[in-house]
């Protein structure tokens, strides 16, 4: 295995160790191979992470070796590459990296960074997130054909809100669609927002979109996963690599590119050749910020209205207030009193994950978003 190079990057020198470390065995790129990617879209990855707290996904041995998210700043990071303050839902908090430069990039996928979780948040105010994130993930049964048709409604929802969002390839199957929004509310409010968004669709798509939080209930449709808004709660970024044979990407794409897109055409060698041609087809994203009055205020309609309040949070997550019972459907049958004389059945409280510790894992597990709230 060749020794430790050197790449100038914006003025800054990155050592790569083990370059030609194979990372990708099907395809047989290596972690230099990863690295010149990074390089490649290095404008476009900075945009998407600059100033955000964020969370590695790592493969210090490859996509096939073993792997763990870390939320602390790595030890020995650069003095040049910033950290933000966090607080996880269980009260604990850590000092989290933040990419402002395409050479921070390249210096955590020297570590076996694959992927890139950034927090919803930029470094100066960790408590009020400057974007909505919608998570539209296919269930088995559906594909990302279905995963189009539902963005397309969405987008339809998100301009009635006075809203405007941008697309991406999860790198799996589904898409995001993220709103860049003013830090004027809380993630509980932003969370408020996407069940609204998510209940807006799933009215108008029933057999085609679900909210439902229990997987027993979701049928062969495309969930909006809106506890991915929730507090330490990550999307991969754009630009990111997924941790899969064919080493593909979460790849911004416009509107009118939806429909005919192949996730799979997405990848780090494709992307770069894209990246050339095309630049950052989401550089503007950041051009303008929406305020969130609409969407909070169909919330508020839902629940005055029609009596739709709040829904479950991840299992890991400490009991929050106005949640419903945190107990899946059938369970709750199984558990109901039989009759007058029956005794409520009883059930351990849910206990809060140590989020301060690196490397926990988290997500939905249903594979087409980032896990790196955990």
């Amino acid at each position: 295995m060749a020794g430790a190079v050197e790449v100038e990057v914006g003025g800054r020198t990155v050592r790569v160790s083990n370059p030609d470390k194979v990372y990708f065995p099907e395809r047989g790129y290596t972690k230099m191979d990863m690295v010149q990617y990074y390089l490649a879209v290095g404008d476009g990855i900075t945009r998407a992470l600059r100033d955000r707290p964020t969370t590695l996904e790592r493969y210090p041995d490859g996509v096939t070796g073993e792997s763990f998210f870390q939320k602390r700043a790595p030890k020995y990071l650069p003095d040049w590459i910033p950290t933000a303050h966090i607080t996880f839902p269980s009260g604990r908090s850590a000092d989290e990296m933040c990419p402002t430069e395409p050479a921070a990039v390249a210096w955590a996928a020297n570590l076996g960074a694959v992927t890139f979780h950034p927090w919803p948040v930029r470094r100066d105010d960790t408590d009020h997130p400057d974007e909505l994130r919608i998570d539209l993930d296919p269930q088995p049964g559906t594909d990302y054909a279905d995963a189009v048709r539902a963005a397309h409604e969405l987008r339809d929802v998100l301009d009635g809100a006075g809203l405007r969002g941008w697309p991406k390839t999860s790198g799996g199957r589904g898409l995001h669609v993220f709103v860049p929004i003013e830090p004027r509310w809380t993630f509980t409010q932003v969370r408020r927002a996407a069940i609204a968004c998510g209940r807006q669709l799933e009215r108008r798509m029933p057999d085609q979109v679900t909210i439902r939080w229990w997987k027993e209930e979701r049928g062969a449709r495309i969930f909006v996963d809106y506890n991915q808004t929730a507090r330490d709660r990550t999307i991969a970024s754009a630009y990111s690599v997924r941790p899969r044979p064919h080493a593909p990407v979460s790849a911004p794409l416009r509107w009118e590119e939806i429909d005919d897109a192949v996730p799979e055409d997405f990848d780090i060698v494709t992307m770069r050749t894209r990246y050339a041609e095309d630049g950052d087809v989401h550089a503007d994203m950041d051009d303008r910020r929406f305020g969130l009055e609409a969407l909070l205020e169909l919330a508020r309609r839902d629940e005055a209205e029609h009596g739709l309040g709040d829904l479950p949070y991840p299992p890991e997550y400490p009991k929050m207030p106005g949640e419903p019972k945190r107990v899946q459907p059938s369970r709750a049958r199984k558990d109901a009193p039989a009759g007058p004389a029956a005794k409520p059945a009883g059930r351990a409280p849910v206990k809060a994950r140590d989020d301060s510790v690196e490397g926990a894992p988290g997500g939905t597990g249903t594979g087409e978003t980032g896990r790196g709230g955990g």
